[in-house]
């Protein structure tokens, strides 16, 4: 029997520690970042009987950059809906590692006999004004009891490099559920406890890359069963009268400029307005409420055809409005449009015709849609098409620009994605793909859906990770909804470092020349790297970066 307090091994956040396995992780004691990224790492730890009220320490120069969290469990139903390719973890129900806790310090942790935990150690060198020394810096993590006897220690040694990463070029767009919020927190909406909130999760959404917010001009009408409704979350206030010739709506923007401003102020750079029409066809209209003899009544809806008559009299005099808005405002480069969510190729003349009811309004402002099929930007129906990454190649071939492309739960087999029984380094290698292919912009669409599939009921987040059994746990969201505000995710943290693995080799690209950044990217692989073929390992990913840092040093 193993007569040491605790077992202790430091591991690269690309690792999973499951609490049922054994760990059979690599240890990994050193790496490096540039001098304004966040670099975390992980130790995982191990006991062989129930301990409470362990202390963490942190003994390091660069002790004031560094955050420590407790790697939590939450269930998974649903790992895995259909089919799976090999690269998985395991596909098994059961609890999975994510969301990352705060540790208490009146309580500490508590070791369970037998279990490998792990805890996040971030080293976030933006995070204050002054940075660190370059140069190899110690970061030593202690264990001790609530006597402050040490218990264990693994020390992790990061090596600063003297260069700084540029400003992320990338568009980059987690839909925000402002709904999920109220919801959760059974808030007033848009009462200053929900805008706290909202405060809260954009800021979280935006330190970690996210620069373009959904912004619910009308409640989004998206993931919303036929017939349904989701809780209203109108920025624009609608007020309808009648007059000589039909309808004559008025427009209100005080709740959408305090939106503009308050993601503005957190480091958000572009808006995507919600969409006009309803997902997967375009065929209604999204649910859209006014004043009406001084009471408040919603005028569209699913009963309401989105090509009929009254909702194009009703655009016409909108659109021209927002429009005014943003101009006034200094948005126009900052702005962008949306007509229906997933439409299919037979679905192609309804989106057609949506979609002419909005051109004429909107001249010189992009018009974007996720979809899957290259017939829609051939027959010149969308302009900036954003492909699901499983269906990027005939867009690749073509010479798309902007590109810009998505995953969801579809994208399963072979692509890159991010649910919970994947590989961490399945999620970070996103980073790279966008490099070689010159993507402009990555959209997902759940940051934080806390809803079942069609929005039929809320849950909790930390006890159903699957919406209500539709999607693979980690499809839906990316932060869990604390007490006292977002609690990020591995999955969060990761992305994050395929975004800063993207900025690097931009840098690289920038001091040795794109051929060369490329060279060193597919240096000694069999086949190049696409959105299906890339190295399926741990060691490629932290090894690339290694290399690229280095280049980096080098020119």
């Amino acid at each position: 029997m193993n007569t040491e307090p605790l077992q202790t091994r430091c591991l690269p956040s690309l690792a999973k520690v499951f609490a049922d396995e054994p760990l059979d992780a690599p240890e990994v004691r050193a790496g490096s970042a540039l001098a304004n990224e966040v670099y975390s790492f992980q130790v995982a730890w191990y006991s062989d009987r129930l301990r409470k009220g362990i202390r963490v320490r942190v003994d390091s120069e660069l002790a004031p950059w560094i955050t420590v969290r407790a790697v939590g469990l939450v269930p998974s139903e649903l790992p895995w809906r259909d089919e799976h390719d090999a690269d998985v973890l395991r596909t098994t129900p059961g609890l999975y590692p994510d969301p990352l806790y705060p540790i208490d310090p009146a309580e500490g942790l508590t070791a369970f006999p037998e279990q490998w935990r792990s805890l996040w150690v971030t080293v976030d060198l933006a995070s204050v004004p002054a940075s660190p020394q370059p140069g190899v810096h110690s970061v030593r993590i202690v264990f001790e009891s609530e006597l402050g006897i040490e218990l264990a220690a693994c020390e992790h040694n990061l090596e600063i490099v003297d260069e700084t990463l540029p400003e992320q070029d990338l568009i980059h767009t987690e839909w925000f559920h402002s709904d999920c919020l109220a919801t959760y927190y059974d808030l007033e909406v848009f009462g200053d406890e929900h805008w706290r909130r909202i405060a809260q999760f954009i800021e979280t959404a935006a330190r970690h890359g996210v620069n373009m917010i959904l912004t619910p001009i009308f409640t989004p009408p998206l993931d919303t069963e036929v017939g349904g409704e989701r809780p209203t979350v109108q920025l624009v206030d609608v007020t309808k009268r009648l007059g000589p010739d039909g309808a004559v709506y008025e427009f209100g923007f005080t709740r959408l400029e305090r939106w503009v401003e308050l993601c503005s102020a957190a480091g958000i750079e572009y808006f995507e307005f919600s969409h006009l029409f309803t997902q997967w066809g375009a065929a209604y209209c999204p649910k859209i409420v006014a004043e009406v003899d001084g009471e408040t009544t919603r005028i569209f809806g699913w009963d309401t055809p989105a090509t009929e008559g009254a909702y194009g009299a009703f655009l016409d005099q909108f659109l021209p409005a927002i429009v005014a808005f943003i101009r006034a405002n200094d948005l126009v480069q900052r702005s962008y449009f949306h007509v229906s969510d997933e439409p299919r190729l037979e679905q192609l003349e309804q989106y057609r015709a949506a979609r002419e009811l909005i051109t004429h309004h909107l001249s010189g402002f992009p018009i974007m849609d996720a979809l899957s099929r290259y017939e829609f930007y051939e027959d010149g129906v969308v302009d900036l098409p954003i492909p699901a990454s499983n269906h990027i190649e005939p867009f690749i071939e073509n010479d798309v620009r902007p590109l810009w492309t998505y995953y969801c739960v579809s994208q399963k087999t072979d692509v890159s994605n991010r649910f919970f029984c994947m590989p961490s380094a399945r999620n970070r290698v996103l980073g790279t793909q966008l490099y070689k292919f010159n993507v402009a912009g990555f959209l997902h669409w759940g940051y934080n859906f806390w809803y079942t599939q069609y929005s039929r009921r809320a849950v909790n987040p930390f006890i159903t990770t699957d919406a209500g059994s539709a999607f693979p746990s980690g499809d839906a969201f990316l932060v869990y909804p604390g007490e006292s505000g977002p609690i990020s995710s591995i999955r969060l943290e990761v992305l994050r470092e395929a975004l800063q693995d993207l900025r690097a080799l931009r840098l690289l690209e920038s001091r040795v020349g794109r051929e060369q950044a490329l060279a060193l990217l597919e240096a000694g692989l069999e086949k190049p790297i696409t959105f299906g073929e890339y190295p399926r390992s741990d060691d490629w990913v932290l090894d690339l970066r290694r290399r690229v840092n280095e280049a980096i040093s080098e020119a």
